[in-house]
Parts: C-alpha cells; structure tokens; sequence
C-alpha cells in the first residue's frame, strides 16, 4: 500500500513549495495531490491558460522522487464563469441558483459548463498526460449528484424520462399517475417533482425514484464525459479515478463505466458517541467497514483517496483524535487490501473555510502534527512487514469458506428511505448491522449488486432487498439449488422494479423461496418492547415484525410470545436442492437474534465462524493478519503457536494494531 497526501501549492507562497515538498518526501510519503481545486490558477482568464506553476511544483516533486496525482478541477469554477454564465449553476429546490464562493454548485447537464469544462481537462491532458512523473487523474471532487431543478435539467430530466420510456403512456403507468389525477398527456408538461414544493408525504415516490436515477445517472455520464476527453490524451500508464464519499448516497459509483476503478474518501470521527466511552476519539468503525467492502470487491483495485488526518471543522463535535486512531483507520485500510491511502492535507490552512481542520503539519508548515507522527510511523513499519512479506503467502481456507456477499441497490435505499413506514427505520444501518455481524464471525464481506453472479459465495445475505424482478428471484433460486445459503430479511422483494407493490398477498414472490407466507407487518412504539423466543432464549423487538405462517413447523427458528399474533413465526428456514433459504422476519435494536441466526446458518453449513466483539476487526492481506480495536476495551487475542507478531502485541489495546504472520 502506498502513501500520498493533498498539497495545496497554491495556498503558500512559492518560497514555501521546496521545504514542503522536500518534507514530504522525508517523511515518507509516495505521491502528492494537486490541483483539484485550482482553476482559478490554470485559467485566471478565460482561454488565458497559466500552467507555469504546476509545472514547477512536478518538477520538484520528480526532484525529491515523489509521484503526482492530478485532479481536474471541476469541483468549483474561476469567478469569471458564473459572472458571464450564470446559467452554470444548479438550481435548488426553491429554484434558486448557487453563486460562486464553494464546490459542487454546478448544473452538470448545462451545455456551456460542459464546454468549458471540456477545454480545461484538455488543457491538462495535453500538458501532463505523457508527464513521467504523474501516475494518475481523480475526476473532480467527491462526486455527490446534487440535485438540479434549473431548466437545463428538467429539460435532461424529460429526455432521460423519454429514453426509458418511450411513450407517455407508458411513463404514467409506472408512476401510478391515476392516482390524485396525476396524468400526462405529453413528456412536455413534467417538472421534476418538488417535495419541498409539493409537500414531502404528497410527492408522488416514483416519480421522485427516477429523479434520484436521473441525477446518479447524469453525474456518473459526466465522470464518463471527463474519461472520454482524458483517455486518448494520455499515457496507458496513468490510471483514472475520482473519491466518492465513503457511504455515498446520491451518486451511485456503479453507474460509472470509464473510470479503471473507484475510490473514496473518509472521515471516521465526526464527534459521535461511538464505542464506549472513548468512542468519540477513535471514530466509527462501520464507515471504514461499508467503503472497505464496497469499494475494495474481490480482485479489483481501490484506495482511500482522503483520509481524515485529525480533528476536522465541520463535525457536530471536533475533539482532539485518540493518539493511535489514525495510524488505526490505515492499518484498517491495509488489512482491507488497499493499493493507497492518501490523506486531506499536507498543511493546515491557516485561512479559509477549514482554517480549523487539521493536517499533516501545524500552523508553522513543518512540525508534524499527531496525524503526521502516525503517518510517518506506519510508513516506517511498511519496512518491517515488507522485509516479512511471502509471496508465496496463500489466503487461508477458512476464509474462503466464510466468503459471503451482501447485496446492496442504491435503488431500494432511496425507494426504503421515502417510504420508510417507521421514525425507527434506518436503511443504512439495518444493512451495516449485518454487515457488521458477519465480519464479527471473521468472514470476508463483499458488498455487490442485485445482478453480480452468486456462485463463488458459501453465504448470501439479502437486507432489505426491496424492489426485484423474476429474474432476480430464478438466480435466487438457482443458487439455492446448487447449494448456496441465502438469508433474506424484512422488506424483500415486496416491490418490483417501478416501486409498485406486488399484486397478491404482502411480498407472495418470495413465498416459494422460504416456504411460509406472510400476513403483513408491525410496528411498535420506540420505547416498547415485543418479545420473541428461539433456541430457548428470549429477544426483544420493536422496530419492524413481519407476521409469518410457516408451511412446515420444523422450518420455525423463532416464534413471538406477545402481542395479539403471538404464536407466529418470526423466523423460517427451508431446504432448495442442496442449500438453505432463511428468512429473518425482525428487526431488533440490539441485533442479538440477528447475530445468532446467522450464526446457526453458518453452523449448519459446516462453516467454521471466529466470535469478535464491536469493533474488532481481524482481516488477512498478503500473508499478514491484522487486527484493529475501535472499541474503548482492550482485546485479548488467541493466536496459534506459531504465530510471529510483528506489530502489537497479543492483547490489542483501545485504539491499537496488531500485525502477525503464521
């Protein structure tokens, strides 16, 4: 794993950019980060380029043998754009334009940003694309599919509407437009649906799910608009990437085609409570957990492109990080097989909107800060586990035996998210619940889509999986058949892919699969407590309970023993061909019944499943175990007799690493 850091040359006086550099470089550090946001600086005029000064900072980067990511800088615009443009900007809600003063406030379908945008990634192709010295192009900046309700858009919004559709008829039919006399005659009089206008309840959610499809969509095609221009301009050398957020929402990284792989930033503590009572300093650990699996899948590249570097200015809180916590998120980094972890930034601004988030250095521009202690700490221990590394190292069987897939849809997370039935109802965190519970049992977790092929996976687990299709219910079964281990849980395959309730009794598409039907579901108050029994042991609910009759008692794994429908049946398995379909109709605050289900599915499957606690994390990469604890208590770990620890100790404190080989 590399290691590279965001300098802003253009913050400092040029007297500065050498000692910086040189201080880079002694740290330790890989490659630099340029230019994301310095348009102003290439471009101060329009069609008057000024490259003079990039060109002197690469220079001296190659000097001190330091590599360089470029950023194109379509994040924010130079002032001069918006004064002649202002149609560039994106429209809000209340149909009000941005002004210039901050990122990420363009119109991405406005033709006259997509020009000038196009020049000045030329510009640097042209420039830099042959450049020894720059390995690779993030696009823009934290890509977030900002929604636009400018003309420019709703005019794209009525294009895409008509490419998916083709007929107004068939527009009105997916969106239920029957409904409160809600029908069009032509593609002509739609206006992207307002909720703020509208009124939240109101808007008509189909509708409102194709706006969420159209801006993803619209910001992956204009990543793909950047790639396009790029590519031929440039060296087959140099990779193309860009850093979604690490739990991304809005923009939808699977809608991109042209980049060679993603990658992401991070920001782990944002003053939350967090694990225990030191949990405010060490961060939560379940974002880093998301992005590791998601962005990092399978024998594909990825790294952390911005990675918290200390306090930051924007949290709820800004308390000072435990010493350790970061040198912790990059051995959290490594362990999830990561080719690079890059930080924001090299040098605190002393000026500026984040005037009070740390950086690598102080406000003197060259004492290192606790996160550039632990930076530089973590690449003088790369030599110890490069001077251990094996390449001959083979990942262990078990892992491959517990290897499971999760499968995640930014479309049923918006779909779940409008209509969310429950103040209780947290998409986001019902799926990390489980993902969360699976790395506990030692598994390797990979995140993938409804429509990724199943077979290489002992286990399969389906949160939430709202809205499906036929197809998708056949490769379910298929894989069942040939002896995979499905897990399905509440709000599966309730919907099909427009968001339309199924015809027929609550979710009756999956009744095949677990063998049962369901009568509906219920909620109960936040404070109140529902009871359930399995295995001999009482668990407690109240979130959501889907009501089940099993068509075969034995199948029955957890029963209610409460309210009017005690007797049914809240958890159900069944037997396909040669695997296991379970159902886990519950979903409880704790997690306690969850974690025990799972763990009698991989019992019965004959997978072996380790036990760690919140917050331990024991992850495999390249022959080295490592172990990180985001919890507030230390962690005795049991290792085999031949384990040699080459980090750490066998008992890994709060906020502390261990690193060993077998």
């Amino acid at each position: 794993m590399s290691f590279g850091i965001y300098y802003y040359p253009e913050h400092w006086d040029k007297s500065q950019w050498e000692r910086d550099i040189r201080n880079i470089s002694e740290i330790g550090f890989d490659f630099i980060h340029l230019s994301e946001f310095a348009w102003a600086d290439m471009e101060p005029q329009e069609g008057t380029y000024d490259f003079d000064w990039l060109d002197q900072v690469i220079d001296l980067a190659a000097k001190y043998r330091l590599k360089v990511i470029l950023g194109t800088p379509t994040a924010i615009p130079p002032v001069w754009m918006g004064i002649k443009h202002p149609e560039i900007y994106r429209m809000g809600s209340d149909y009000l334009r941005g002004e210039h003063g901050t990122r990420a406030l363009q119109s991405l379908s406005n033709p006259i940003w997509r020009d000038y945008s196009k020049k000045i990634i030329a510009q640097m192709g042209q420039r830099y694309g042959h450049h020894p010295t720059v390995v690779g192009w993030q696009l823009d900046n934290e890509p977030e599919a900002k929604e636009d309700y400018s003309p420019t858009s709703q005019e794209a919004f009525r294009q895409w509407l008509k490419e998916k559709y083709k007929t107004i008829a068939a527009l009105n039919q997916a969106w239920g437009a029957a409904f409160w006399s809600q029908k069009y005659a032509d593609f002509k009089q739609i206006s992207i649906p307002n909720a703020d206008h509208v009124g939240w309840w109101g808007t008509n959610p189909h509708a409102l799910l194709d706006f969420k499809r159209y801006t993803a969509d619209t910001q992956a095609e204009f990543l793909d608009f950047q790639v396009a221009i790029l590519r031929p301009l440039i060296s087959k050398n140099q990779y193309i990437t860009t850093n979604y957020t690490a739990t991304t929402f809005g923009a939808d990284p699977w809608r991109t085609q042209k980049l060679d792989f993603d990658s992401f930033t991070s920001y782990p503590n944002k003053g939350q409570a967090n694990i225990g009572k030191n949990g405010f300093r060490l961060g939560d650990p379940k974002e880093l957990s998301f992005a590791l699996s998601y962005f990092k899948q399978h024998d594909k590249v990825s790294g952390v492109m911005e990675l918290q570097p200390g306090f930051v200015n924007w949290g709820a809180i800004n308390p000072l990080l435990q010493p350790g916590a970061l040198r912790m998120w990059l051995y959290h980094c490594f362990g999830g097989d990561l080719s690079f972890a890059c930080s924001y930034r090299y040098r605190q601004i002393n000026y500026g909107a984040e005037q009070y988030h740390a950086g690598m250095t102080t406000l003197d521009g060259h004492s290192l800060s606790q996160g550039g202690k632990e930076y530089q700490q973590v690449i003088e221990e790369r030599k110890i586990l490069r001077e251990a590394y094996d390449p001959k190292a083979k990942k262990p069987k078990i892992l491959e035996q517990r290897r499971t897939a999760l499968l995640w849809s930014h479309d049923n997370r918006w779909s779940l998210s409008r209509q969310a039935q429950t103040s209780q109802w947290n998409t986001m965190s019902f799926f990390q619940k489980y993902l969360e519970t699976v790395k506990s049992f030692g598994a390797t977790a990979e995140i993938v889509d409804g429509e990724a092929d199943l077979k290489a996976y002992k286990v399969v687990i389906v949160p939430a999986y709202e809205m499906v299709d036929e197809a998708m219910l056949k490769k379910w079964q298929d894989y069942v058949a040939q002896g995979g281990n499905l897990v399905l849980t509440i709000r599966t395959g309730v919907k099909d892919k427009r968001g339309h309730l199924f015809q027929g009794a609550y979710a009756h598409k999956i009744y095949p699969l677990i063998d049962a039907e369901i009568d509906y579901f219920d909620q109960l108050l936040p404070n109140a407590k529902g009871t359930i029994k399995a295995k001999g042991q009482e668990y407690y609910w109240n979130n959501w309970a889907d009501l089940i009759h099993a068509h075969t008692p034995e199948n029955v794994w957890a029963t209610y023993t409460d309210q009017f429908y005690a007797g049914k049946s809240a958890v159900v398995t069944n037997t396909i061909g040669k695997g296991t379909v379970t159902y886990i109709g519950v979903d409880t605050d704790t997690g306690d019944l969850e974690r025990d289900i799972l763990a009698q599915v991989y019992e019965n499957a004959h997978i072996p499943i380790a036990n760690y606690p919140e917050g331990v994390y024991v992850q495999w990469r390249d022959g080295f175990w490592v172990a990180v604890n985001y919890s507030s208590e230390d962690y005795g770990l049991t290792l085999p007799t031949d384990a040699e620890i080459l980090l750490g100790t066998p008992t890994v404190p709060s906020g502390g690493v261990t690193v060993w080989t077998e």
